[in-house]
């Protein structure tokens, strides 16, 4: 499917629980999606399952939507097809088109293969933008075709909270037509990334990408804050 098609689907398609999703800490489920006798799988996260955390308020699942907005607008083709539903059947929260990985491998497999340089360093720059604050090896899939970045929803802190695997590029040039496009979205065009995040975030967001733009380097990690730069596990 289109990523348009996928979108309609996941829109305004039946959605029926069929499990939950093993090892996730906030309720994520696996539900069927159907529509005119089209059906799909996709990761449903609610507000009503998350875990609470001292750190980021209710509604990690605004976070998933954002992410995806933001990297709709940032032309980074980054992370699966994710929307909003208010009428799922837990209540309010986000449905992820369903990524049939290859359960084998994950970032530390795979960074190392030339072709996947380019998507790594978009993805670095990324997240750098939406303040990653979890990006873990595991959170990066490969369906044996391409690769998808999930597990979004711990971004878009007003504090700094860069915490990531993908220190590979740190200090390294980012790509000018990368460039191109973050500064765009610094410069206001944001999309519908404003509807998902308060008005600080969105400006913090902006004003990262301000700063990737004007640095042209990808930053390095902090070392010497009170947190370390790197998320635990690391898988």
């Amino acid at each position: 499917m289109t990523r348009d098609e996928q979108r309609t689907l996941l829109t305004n398609g039946e959605i029926k629980v069929e499990g939950r999703v093993a090892g996730s800490s906030n309720h994520a489920l696996l539900v069927s999606v159907t529509l005119d006798d089209v059906s799909a799988l996709a990761c449903y996260k609610s507000e009503a399952g998350e875990r609470p955390l001292w750190d980021f308020p209710d509604g990690l699942w605004r976070r998933e939507v954002a992410a995806y907005e933001l990297d709709v607008q940032l032309g980074t083709d980054l992370v699966p097809t994710t929307i909003a539903r208010d009428d799922a059947p837990f209540g309010p929260g986000s449905l992820q088109w369903w990524v049939d990985d290859n359960q084998e491998d994950h970032y530390f497999t795979l960074r190392e293969r030339p072709e996947f340089h380019d998507w790594f360093a978009r993805l670095a720059a990324f997240d750098v933008v939406a303040n990653n604050a979890d990006r873990k090896a595991g959170h990066v899939l490969y369906d044996d075709t391409r690769l998808w970045a999930i597990d979004n929803g711990l971004c878009f802190h007003e504090e700094d909270k860069l915490r990531t695997v993908i220190w590979e590029y740190a200090g390294l040039a980012v790509e000018t037509h990368l460039l191109e496009r973050i500064k765009r979205f610094s410069n206001g065009e944001v999309g519908d990334v404003a509807t998902w995040l308060n008005p600080s975030e969105l400006a913090l967001a902006q004003l990262r990408a301000h700063g990737l733009v004007e640095n042209a380097l990808y930053p390095e990690p902090d070392e010497t804050s009170d947190w370390p730069p790197y998320p635990w596990p690391l898988i």
